[in-house]
């Protein structure tokens, strides 16, 4: 093609170009602004998140002190009663901003906060991926330690609930975090437009932050360990319960489901951090080797059998919790997006096509 021939191609080209970016505008409909500012969803999250804590700290009977221990059945049930009034408080604020300002339907409302529809098989799925990466703590506790008769029964299910702390730990904490860290801050941010990425590495930030607080409270109550150790911990905790955050961010944008989340983050708190050093199937403080060296010749031999049988068993034990432990954490990596797959997700893009 001449030399003039294609500086007319192009500038047509760039004409219809033009024009078709103009009808995509106007005729076909501009990308909607946010329903509201990153600012608001923001704000609105730090409140939450004020409006959580500092009731702990606003009464003598929730305030810890050094003669109030945050696990006495008094300050419990007070806390229990000020966590509620938080959470309603949190979800009538939530649920305004839903209707007024994102025009989001009753329907739509229940959707976004995780309440509705309830997939028992995403509670399932979104559980069992959870249980993979505990296979290592799962296996030492059940088969090591032969917790697996108590759990088959549920043996000790009722008493731990029906206990002031028990009750805390697995049905009064999982369910108000969960509800307001994942069920209430994440749609706002969802009508803020913030990405599926930001969503899940920022939103739980604030959930961390939450629990900083207990540094004041370790401090009130164990006044000898050393402010560098106490703050250690600090840190150490916000790593962990963001790591947690992480994942059940993108878990519930995934499956739209605070049940499930509810239920993984009660067995999180039952199951603790997993062991990553240090031997299994030796109880903590028993020696391995003769008990008593003053026994006869003969009776030494006996003993000696036996320790090295306990020796081996716990280094047996010891190996294949290890080996199970990665094989956990691999299955974990390999099942994350198919155990999380669901009709039910919400209206966030985490993977660009």
């Amino acid at each position: 093609m001449p030399p003039v021939g294609k500086k007319i191609h192009s500038l047509l080209a760039d004409r219809f170009s033009a024009l078709g970016r103009l009808f995509e505008q106007h005729f076909k409909g501009a990308p909607k602004a946010p329903a509201i500012s990153t600012t608001t969803a923001v704000t609105l999250s730090v409140a939450f998140t004020i409006i959580y804590v500092v009731p702990f700290y606003l009464s003598s009977a929730t305030r810890p002190s050094v003669t109030l221990s945050r696990d006495a059945p008094s300050s419990i049930r007070a806390r229990v009663r000020a966590v509620t009034l938080s959470s309603i408080i949190s979800l009538a604020l939530t649920t305004y901003v839903l209707h007024q300002s994102g025009d989001v339907s009753p329907a739509g409302i229940l959707h976004l906060l995780g309440l509705w529809p309830i997939s028992v098989l995403d509670i399932v799925k979104t559980n069992l991926l959870v249980a993979i990466l505990f296979a290592g703590p799962l296996f030492e506790q059940g088969i090591v330690d032969g917790g697996w008769r108590d759990w088959i029964r549920f043996r000790g299910l009722h008493e731990t609930l029906s206990s002031w702390i028990g009750y805390r730990n697995f049905v009064v904490g999982p369910t108000s975090e969960e509800l307001i860290w994942r069920g209430m801050i994440i749609p706002l941010h969802i009508l803020a437009q913030i990405s599926g990425t930001k969503i899940i590495f920022l939103t739980p930030l604030y959930f961390g932050i939450a629990h900083v607080h207990h540094l004041y409270e370790f401090r009130l109550t164990h006044p000898e360990t050393p402010l560098a150790l106490a703050v250690f911990r600090s840190l150490f905790q916000f790593t962990y319960t963001s790591l947690f955050g992480f994942f059940a961010a993108f878990a519930f944008i995934r499956t739209g489901n605070v049940f499930s989340l509810i239920l993984t983050h009660a067995f999180c708190n039952w199951m603790g951090l997993p062991r990553f050093w240090g031997r299994v199937g030796v109880e903590s403080g028993v020696p391995i080797g003769p008990p008593d060296a003053d026994k006869r010749d003969d009776d030494q031999g006996t003993y000696g059998r036996a320790s090295s049988s306990i020796q081996s068993a716990g280094l047996a034990w010891t190996v294949a919790y290890y080996v199970i432990l990665i094989a956990g954490a691999y299955g974990f990596y390999r099942g994350l997006f198919p155990l999380t797959e669901s009709i039910n997700a919400l209206p966030v893009v985490l993977v660009e096509s």
